[in-house]
């Protein structure tokens, strides 16, 4: 599974930002994707994921409120709504995708794509 995310850029805080991850498998929709984040100087933490059916989604608690994870399984893609941009929000965000959602989120993720890198001014 090829992952491509975009959609990151300079903000202020206080802004909007909608992350893209388009997927190259035709059996998406089958699959759990995430959202992690990495910040200059710190570990890859985990942000958000959705299941892939009936939609369940999962949130860092620091996010809750301010990010929005979707997906449009017609378009292989995932989204990530970031409202409300805080400086410490500043990192790359991968996407990546895995059969299974179990703890850490991160060990169940079997593909990662390149990051896009999100960049919040005060």
């Amino acid at each position: 599974v090829q992952l491509q995310a975009s959609g990151g850029g300079s903000v202020q805080a206080g802004g909007s930002l909608r992350l893209s991850c388009a997927a190259s498998e035709r059996k998406f929709s089958t699959y759990v994707m995430g959202w992690f984040r990495q910040a200059p100087g710190n570990e890859r933490e985990f942000v958000a994921a959705i299941r892939c059916c009936g939609g369940s989604t999962y949130y860092e608690d620091s996010v809750k409120g301010r990010f929005t994870i979707s997906r449009e399984n017609a378009k292989n893609t995932v989204y990530l709504q970031i409202d409300r941009l805080k400086p410490e929000d500043t990192a790359v965000y991968y996407c990546a995708a895995g059969a299974r959602l179990f703890r850490p989120y991160d060990t169940s993720m079997s593909y990662w794509g390149k990051g896009t890198l999100v960049t919040v001014s005060s």
